[in-house]
């Protein structure tokens, strides 16, 4: 089984905000890897393994950073697949602004697109989504998934309408 989707992180320290869109694309059942590769310590590894995930069979990237937050700018430079960028609030980072903007200011050209601090669930339904549009088995999937979400607020409503204050008028 080739996967579908390549999870990537600048570190294994980001492996707790990653694993989040691992688990999203685990209950989907969509085939997915996971690798550490860092866009200023392995940079030719970057470009190697951009270049030739197409012909591995991905066809969507989910990149998280920390920082700098390079990585999903340098994967969709030698990608032409879509990248999902998720900046991860690092120890060195300056509460997750500087991951967000070096992920969100991609010059013209080469897109990324930007999930919010340490979004990498989102990310995973993005992923979802996107292969979705093409395969008519993940886009029922994707829907029971939002389907279910529904059910979450309706028993949200129900377990508040019990709750009990002299003023409460619902």
């Amino acid at each position: 089984m080739n996967p579908k989707v390549s999870i990537i992180m600048g570190s294994t320290s980001d492996m707790p905000v990653m694993e989040e869109a691992a688990k999203v694309l685990n209950e989907l059942e969509i085939p997915f890897e996971i690798n550490a590769l860092s866009a200023h310590r392995t940079p030719e590894k970057v470009m190697e393994f951009a270049k030739g995930i197409y012909n591995r069979g991905v066809r969507v990237v989910i990149a998280g950073a920390g920082g700098a937050a390079h990585l999903p700018g340098v994967i969709a430079a030698f990608t032409p697949l879509p990248v999902i960028g998720v900046p991860v609030k690092a120890a060195i980072s300056l509460d997750g602004w500087d991951s967000i903007l070096s992920i969100l200011q991609m010059p013209p050209g080469i897109p990324v697109a930007t999930v919010s601090l340490n979004g990498s669930r989102n990310a995973g339904i993005l992923a979802a989504q996107i292969l979705g549009t093409g395969d008519k088995a993940v886009y029922e999937k994707v829907s029971g998934f939002k389907e279910s979400l529904k059910g979450k607020i309706l028993k949200a409503n129900d377990e508040l309408s019990k709750i009990s204050f002299p003023f409460k008028v619902n």
